[in-house]
């Protein structure tokens, strides 16, 4: 995954940018209020430093529709131009004038950074190291902060320090960014995929991924140009074929079959009447939600917990669907060679492989487009059958898994435990005739070891023979996002679907921002960006000089000679060095222990760290004991704040929307976020005026408190889950509970 990593840690440093510049105006705007006087103009000196924040909030407004129609990698390509011009017009700037065009240009890039690196990179990372990744951007913010704040501090030791240059340096990390973006970055293969563009982004993710063959992968990215319809839950038990044939087990005729990528080598999922898996009980709950609103005793979104229940029993093998039992079940969705399949398909396969030969060239096919994308391989068996993603377009047909470092890499695995398959249906219609089908599943296993059968044994359906090996799995099923009906009565075997390059000349669809997934995961997005602004980040740092003041540091590093300024700004600096090894930890635990988890064990900790800055302003406690506890309070805030509010709803506002809607609703978001900063960082003098210290950090207490019951009410879990099968879940969870209290 080296690739991945590589393209993220490129991409973060739109946000080092972004926190140089936050750096560097904080130092810099000393200077420039002596140059041009602007003691006695504080609406000036106020814009210098809000101009930024207001290009920010301008370019956001647009730039989600934008990334939408263009791509992710040219905005931030603009946005490593418009850092790069920001940086020369300030380091010429001869008025206040051009100075503040300069903080707007500037303001320009900063926003279209913020918004969409969190978005690049969910879109380009693995899943199971998403959350560490997407930890990048606060990281690189952080770090741009703590090297800005240096090189400050080393120009303010100088006779006469220069603003200009301490603003213009910008340029040069910034054409350092612009070549990575023009020449590294890859374009998000979500976002190609959602234009038809299959070959290209079928080469991106191998690069990303480090392997060749990504047929699962791409698979998941066209099912995730829609969300699926009809959607339920199933439950099944996986085992080898062999042995249940061995056992004389009667044929089951709901049973579907497995193959796998060694000769001879299949399983079968022998579906559960009457379990309750993880994901099945929690489905149920959605079922009831409706009464329980009424009568008041719902706390908890039942959309929580459908997806805490599949945190419940997560396999203790991250990474893929391989346990101890099976170690080729990752790949089993995955068809070799070694099926004998019909010979309409064998021809219809060979047409296929000559149709997109070209798929590697400069240009991607766009006629053909009705040809299918999946092929049913095998339907001869008895039961059902799987389909397999069809070799032409997702990969080539036969290599349904490749070795690397003695490992077998699964073509169907989609990440965090998930696989991704299709299964044939069929049913009697109205006039008698038979109809059939095809319906996608993500199948996800339940963790449940071989020698632990328990309750999977009491279950209807549930028989396995004694000594038997299998593995208990829950599967979301659904109609696949691009499926047409008509194509299958056009095709006489096998799925049929819209190719997405037609699917991609319809446009965006606005009206899919009021489908009720869609919605409650906007209401989620901009609820944790409203709270995050509000829960005091901004208060605190502006108190931080003050706070460390007050306990002697000014006076320690002016005995060593250094002058106000200077003092304030190295504060500053070992302010922000502190936030780096509090976010390295939060890198580390975000895909182990999860968002939501570190949400609701930080948030605790900012509420006491604030009441305790609440007190000493209110109690008479003596300077000495008043500036310690200030003190801890503050570093104490700072850390546990970076490692949870801090990074965590950007993350997740990359990660829980459509990818047919997502740039538009990443904006929105976004455009809540500068709205939020914006309107905490110009009331922030007022309030301290009207309440004082004590009612401000008073009242980011209580939003903090506010906080912390949205996060456990309202906001689900999504470690190691594939986004399409988040967006899947929002709307399965927003369907369910609709229906229940309609």
């Amino acid at each position: 995954m080296s690739g991945a990593v590589l393209v993220a840690i490129a991409a973060s440093i739109g946000n080092l940018l972004q926190g140089w510049d936050n750096a560097t105006i904080a130092g810099a705007v000393l200077y420039i209020k002596k140059e041009f006087s602007l003691e006695s103009q504080p609406l000036i000196e106020g814009l210098i430093v809000a101009m930024s924040l207001i290009g920010a909030t301008v370019i956001t407004t647009f730039s989600g529709a934008v990334a939408d129609s263009v791509g992710r990698r040219p905005l931030l390509i603009a946005s490593a131009v418009l850092y790069f011009i920001s940086g020369l017009v300030m380091l010429w700037a001869p008025n206040v004038y051009v100075l503040l065009l300069a903080r707007l240009i500037d303001g320009f890039g900063i926003g279209l950074a913020v918004t969409l690196v969190p978005l690049y990179i969910s879109e380009t990372a693995p899943t199971d190291i998403r959350g560490l990744l997407n930890t990048l951007p606060q990281f690189s913010g952080s770090g741009g902060m703590f090297l800005s704040y240096c090189m400050v501090f080393t120009m303010s030791l100088m006779p006469q320090p220069d603003w200009r240059i301490m603003l213009g340096v910008l340029s040069i990390p910034s054409l350092i960014y612009f070549a990575l973006t023009v020449f590294y970055l890859p374009e998000s293969p979500r976002w190609l995929v959602s234009k038809g563009r299959m070959a290209e982004a079928k080469r991106v993710l191998q690069r990303l991924r480090g392997r060749e063959d990504v047929s699962g992968e791409m698979a998941l990215l066209v099912e995730g140009l829609g969300v699926g319809k009809d959607t339920h839950f199933e439950e099944y038990i996986i085992g080898p074929d062999d042995e249940l044939a061995d056992e004389g087990l009667a044929p089951d005729p709901e049973k579907i079959k497995l193959y796998g990528p060694e000769e001879g080598l299949s399983w079968v999922a022998r579906p559960v009447r009457g379990g309750q898996s993880a994901l099945g009980s929690a489905l149920g709950l959605m079922s009831r939600h409706g009464s329980m609103v009424s009568q008041g005793k719902s706390l908890v979104d039942p959309l929580v917990t459908l997806f805490g229940s599949v945190h419940e029993k997560m396999p203790e093998v991250m990474g893929s669907m391989r346990s101890t039992l099976f170690p080729n079940f990752g790949s089993m969705f995955s068809v070799a060679e070694q099926q004998q399949a019909k010979a309409d398909w064998d021809n219809e396969s060979h047409r296929d492989d000559e149709d997109y030969a070209s798929d590697h060239g400069a240009d991607d096919i766009e006629d053909n487009l009705n040809s299918p994308l999946i092929s049913r391989q095998a339907t001869s068996v008895e039961g059902k059958e799987i389909a397999v993603p069809h070799g032409s377009i997702m990969g080539a047909v036969g290599r349904s898994s490749s070795m690397q470092g003695g490992e077998s890499v699964s073509s169907m695995g989609i990440g965090g435990g998930w696989q991704l398959a299709w299964k044939w249906t069929e049913r009697e219609g109205a006039d008698g005739q038979k109809e059939g089908g095809f319906q996608r599943i993500y199948l996800h296993e339940e963790g449940v070891q071989g020698d632990r059968r328990g309750s999977i044994l009491s279950m209807p359906g549930g028989d396995v023979p004694p000594g038997s090996e299998y593995i208990q799995a829950a599967a979301l099923v659904s109609q696949p996002a691009l499926y047409s009906k008509d194509l299958v009565e056009q095709q006489l075997a096998g799925p049929a679907m819209v190719h997405p390059s037609e699917a991609a000349t319809k446009g965006p669809k606005w009206a899919e921002l009021f489908e009720p997934g869609v919605k409650h995961a906007l209401f989620v997005g901009i609820g944790l960006q409203i709270l995050q602004q509000f829960a005091g980040i901004n208060g605190v740092l502006y108190y931080t000089p003050q706070i460390l003041e007050q306990a002697g540091v000014g006076i320690l590093l002016s005995n060593i000679g250094l002058s106000s300024l200077s003092a304030s700004i190295l504060i500053s600096a070992l302010t922000t060095l502190l936030m780096l090894p509090s976010i390295g930890i939060a890198m580390r635990l975000m895909d182990m222990s999860g968002r939501r988890f570190l949400l609701l064990s930080t948030i605790p900790v900012l509420i006491v760290a604030l009441a305790i800055l609440v007190l000493v302003n209110i109690l008479d406690v003596g300077t000495m004991v008043h500036a310690a506890l200030s003190t801890i309070s503050v570093i104490v805030y700072f850390c546990f704040f970076v490692m949870g509010f801090g990074p965590i709803p950007n993350i997740l506002c990359a990660e829980i929307f459509p990818t047919s809607v997502r740039g538009i609703c990443i904006a929105i978001c976004a455009l809540t976020f500068w709205i939020g900063d914006i309107i905490v960082t110009y009331t922030l003098p007022v309030m301290l005026n009207a309440i004082g210290l004590a009612g401000v950090f008073g009242i980011y207490a209580v939003v903090c408190i506010l906080a912390l019951v949205f996060v456990y009410m309202k906001v689900p879990e999504t470690k190691g889950m594939p986004l399409e099968v988040i967006t899947e879940f929002f709307s399965v969870g927003a369907k369910q509970g609709k229906e229940a209290t309609d």
